[in-house]
This record gives C-alpha cells, sequence and structure tokens, in this order.
C-alpha cells in the first residue's frame, strides 16, 4: 500500500510539474529533479533520469496541441536541433562521468546557478508580440526562417522572421549541455534563444521550445537507458502525470496573455533555483 500511494503522490505532483512546465516552456523537468531528490530520496543520477522521461512526455503530449494552434515553428525547430542534441549527449555522458565520482553536490549547487543566470534576461521588457522587429540574416533568408500565428488575445495575425541564427546556435549547444547534465528540457535557454536571439514572439517561442524539448531530451535519455538509469517504478507515474498536466497547460496557453506565462516563469525559475542550491550546500 505504501509503494502504491507513493506512486501516486509522484503522480500528482508530476500532473502540476507538466502543467506548469507547459505554460513555461520548461518541460516541467526542473520541478520533477529536486522534487525526486529532495522528498523521495531518489538518487541523483536516477532523477535525471525519470526527468528525461517526463520531458519527453511532456513535449510529446503538448507538441499536436501547439501545432494545431499554428504556434509551434517546426522549420526552426529543426534548425535548431543541430546544436542541441550533440549538447545533450555530451551532457548526459558527463553528468554519469560525475555522479560516479561523487560530484552531485557540485551539481545541484550548478543547476540552481543557471536557473538564476537566466533570470535577469526574463526581467528586461519582452518584445510586442504585435511588433516584432528585426532583420533576418543570411542563413535565415536561405532556409526561410519565417512564419506568422494569429495571436488569440488580440485577434490579429503575426509576422515574424528569425534573425541572428549563429548566436541562437551557440546558446542552443549550451541548451542541450545543460539537458543532458540535469535531465531537464533546458526550456529557460531555449526560450531566451528563441525570444532575444531570434526575435520570435514570446508565445511562439515557448511552443517551438516545447517542440525542441522532446528531440532534445530523447538524446538524453538514450545514453541514461543505456547505461542504466532509467528506473520504470519511477518513471512511469512521473512521465504519465507530466502529460496529463502538460496536456491541460496546452489547452490554456494560447487564450492567455504573455505577461501572465512570463510571470509564471519567473516565479517557478527562482523558487527551485533556491530550493536546488540549499540541497546543493547541505542545507535543509
Amino acid at each position: 500500500m505504501s509503494l502504491l500511494l507513493t506512486l501516486l503522490e509522484l503522480g500528482l505532483i508530476a500532473i502540476g510539474a507538466g502543467f506548469l512546465g507547459s505554460l513555461a516552456g520548461l518541460g516541467g523537468g526542473v520541478v520533477i529533479v529536486p522534487v525526486l531528490v529532495i522528498f523521495f530520496q531518489v538518487p541523483f543520477i536516477d532523477a535525471v533520469g525519470a526527468s528525461a522521461i517526463s520531458v519527453l512526455a511532456t513535449s510529446a503530449a503538448t507538441g499536436s496541441a501547439y501545432v494545431k494552434d499554428h504556434l509551434t515553428d517546426l522549420r526552426i525547430g529543426m534548425f535548431l536541433e543541430i546544436a542541441t542534441v550533440p549538447g545533450a549527449l555530451l551532457g548526459a555522458t558527463l553528468t554519469i562521468a560525475l555522479s560516479r565520482s561523487g560530484l552531485v553536490p557540485a551539481l545541484l549547487v550548478a543547476l540552481g546557478v543557471i536557473l538564476l543566470a537566466s533570470v535577469p534576461g526574463n526581467l528586461r521588457n519582452e518584445t510586442d508580440p504585435l511588433h516584432v522587429q528585426g532583420q533576418p540574416d543570411a542563413t535565415s533568408r536561405r532556409l526561410g526562417l519565417t512564419g506568422h500565428y494569429v495571436d488569440a488575445k488580440h485577434h490579429k495575425e503575426v509576422d515574424y522572421a528569425a534573425i541572428a541564427t549563429r548566436p541562437a546556435l551557440v546558446v542552443m549547444f549550451g541548451a542541450g549541455i545543460v539537458s543532458g547534465l540535469f535531465g531537464i528540457g533546458s526550456g529557460v535557454l531555449k526560450v531566451q534563444a528563441l525570444e532575444r536571439a531570434l526575435r520570435l514572439p514570446i508565445k511562439v517561442a515557448t511552443a517551438t521550445s516545447n517542440f525542441m524539448i522532446g528531440v532534445t531530451v530523447a538524446a538524453t535519455a538514450g545514453v541514461l537507458l543505456a547505461a542504466g538509469y532509467i528506473d520504470p517504478v519511477v518513471a512511469a507515474p512521473v512521465a504519465l502525470g507530466t502529460a496529463a498536466g502538460s496536456l491541460i497547460g496546452s489547452y490554456l496557453f494560447p487564450g492567455l496573455s504573455s505577461r501572465l506565462v512570463k510571470g509564471v516563469f519567473l516565479v517557478i525559475l527562482v523558487v527551485l533555483a533556491v530550493e536546488v542550491i540549499l540541497r546543493g550546500v547541505g542545507l535543509p
């Protein structure tokens, strides 16, 4: 009975993680990893493996909804995956090596620092979703990295074009490494690259981030699975819960204001960053 109760608790927590992750483009993993480590005493590397599966479930669940709403830019997402996937393979290999070397506390502190470092960029005023400006660079023009979507809040069609593709690729490689290290979607960095470097509207950036998360974390999960660090007893309820929560979030997302989405994003970011840093330095 205690095992059943634990699995139920994991599922309920995962529903909340999936819901918040789908709204903020985080993928839910930044909630799952600290919760499993702190409250369920799951070894860090196993928590990373379960998180990778949950993030994969989240992306799969929300991907179709965002594509249906014409928010996900598949062309831009697949272009950027040429940087995130190699990064994820490298990051997953590193986290296995560091965990086996007894450096889990350092990994927890590093995760918190990465999340906090993303806050300043998010505190800046976001681009007006109806007036995204910027000239596409040569790569963007050659590959046709442009698009449009209908903003449900303003009832207007928004056109956009990706700019600064090279800096975006550099950030995406780093996002892949972070994804591999911590089993998270690294949506924090992906949204930053999509919104700040490519100058995409926040809703397109978030939806495209959710799509990219699935491809990136699949590479992470493959490495961890081959190394034997994915426990199905933990991963199964977490994956089912995050998938259910992300579906709920994806249906609510199109009609929400961009400011609300960004507010949720920042609150999650700061709270979880502090939590994992405290855990890493040995404080309750």
